[in-house]
This record gives structure tokens, C-alpha cells and sequence, in this order.
């Protein structure tokens, strides 16, 4: 589905990624882990297209996307919810899930609000409460459902659990093991280690701009030196 290779982002003058290459194979989740500060979000930014790379490719389906904008990289599938989840707190939840349709993105590839609130019920609940109204967990199935709404090839989640209690992050859990099994594609930064392993298919670390390390989640769960060096663990 994704192909990143020896890609190099800076912000200003600092150099944050130092040649990153990774794959994201269609219907699989991908967990990207590491501390704070390490570059993952930067990655992030680098796909959607916020943080233009400096040199290196990053290959949708074949087809390169690293020159693009990012409502072009959204139109040819590519889904985001951010880091901080990022809603507008002043808008309805309604009225944030139809943001996405303010613009040229609608296709007949699109969700439509409805098949949102059939995946969050409780959205549907409280539809015509204000972003800022809502609690943590409701505001991250809001982000979420915002990033489903043009029904993405690859979903690209950052930080999803962050600020969540432990019961909101089974349901998350639950929520993404849904969407794989309706072939959606899944790259998810995360700090949360054994969340990330459970859902993951295949994991990559992330340390000072450069992936460190690449397994299958049994084996990084073994891995006592990869687990102490680069997650605190």
C-alpha cells in the first residue's frame, strides 16, 4: 500500500528524518513506536503531505505522492487522525464531520455521517454537542470519524490512545481490529507498547530520526535490549 525510501524532512534548519525507509503492506497494521521527540510525528506529516520531504520517495500503490499537496494525497486515499486529535471545538459534531465536505474531496467513495455513527454510536448521541463539550474518549471517535469520512486506503493514526483511560483503549483496540477486517490499511503511532502489540501486525522503531529497528510484535515483545534502549521499557 505505502512505500517510504530514505526519505529526509527537516523543519528550518533541524534534521529530523535522517533517511527513513519502511512498508506498509495493504490490510495490515503497521505500528510506528519510539519516545517523544524521536520523528514520528514528522513521518507522519511527511506522508499527508504538511512537511514536504527533502529528498526520497514515498510510493502510494506505485505512484509517488511525495511532491503532492496534501488535499491531492487525500483524494488519492490517504486518511489522517492527528496527534492531539484536533477537532474544532466550537463546531457541532456534526458540523465537524462535514468539514471534509466543505471542499473537492467528495467522491462516491465517501462515508456518509450515518455509516459514522453506526461504527460510534455514541457520536450519534450527542451529535449536536460542541467538539469542546465532549469528553477525551468521544472527541478521539470524533478525529477518528473525521478521518474515515472519505473512506481511506490507508488510515494514518497518531497517537490515538494518548489520554485515553484503559477501558476507552479497548474499545480503540476493538474499534481498529474493525476497520482492518473492512480492509482498511493502518499505519498507527504509538507509545503505548502493549497496545501497539496487540493490534499490529508488524512494528517499527523509531530513534532520532531513523528507524532503529523492525520485527513482527512477538518478537520486539523479547526483545529486552531494543525494549530498554529506544522505549524505556
Amino acid at each position: 500500500m505505502l512505500e517510504i525510501r530514505d526519505i529526509h524532512t527537516y523543519i528550518g534548519e533541524s534534521y529530523i528524518l535522517q533517511g527513513v525507509s519502511m512498508e506498509i503492506p495493504k490490510g495490515n497494521v503497521v505500528a510506528l513506536l519510539g519516545r517523544n521527540g524521536v520523528g514520528k510525528t514528522t513521518l507522519v506529516s511527511s506522508i499527508i503531505g504538511f512537511r514536504p520531504v527533502r529528498t526520497g520517495s514515498i510510493l502510494l500503490e506505485g505512484k509517488e505522492i511525495s511532491t503532492l499537496p496534501a488535499h491531492r494525497i487525500v483524494r488519492l486515499g490517504i486518511g489522517l487522525v492527528p496527534q492531539g486529535r484536533r477537532i474544532f471545538s466550537s463546531l457541532t459534531v456534526d458540523e465537524n464531520l462535514e468539514v471534509p465536505y466543505k471542499g473537492p474531496l467528495r467522491s462516491e467513495r465517501d462515508f456518509s455521517t450515518e455509516r459514522v455513527f453506526q461504527i460510534f454510536p455514541a457520536l450519534k448521541e450527542r451529535k449536536d454537542h460542541r467538539g469542546g463539550k465532549l469528553s477525551g474518549g468521544e472527541q478521539q471517535m470524533l478525529a477518528t470519524g473525521r478521518g474515515l469520512i472519505s473512506r481511506p486506503k490507508l488510515l494514518l493514526m497518531d497517537e490515538p490512545s494518548e489520554g485515553l483511560a484503559p477501558l476507552l483503549v479497548r474499545k480503540l483496540g476493538k474499534n481498529i481490529r474493525s476497520f482492518k477486517e473492512q480492509d482498511l490499511t493502518i499505519l498507527l503511532v504509538e507509545q503505548k507498547l502493549s497496545f501497539a502489540l496487540e493490534v499490529a501486525d508488524y512494528v517499527y522503531v523509531m530513534s532520532k530520526g531513523k528507524i532503529v529497528y523492525h520485527s513482527t510484535p512477538d518478537d520486539l515483545w523479547q526483545n529486552e535490549e531494543i525494549k530498554a534502549r529506544h522505549l524505556g521499557i
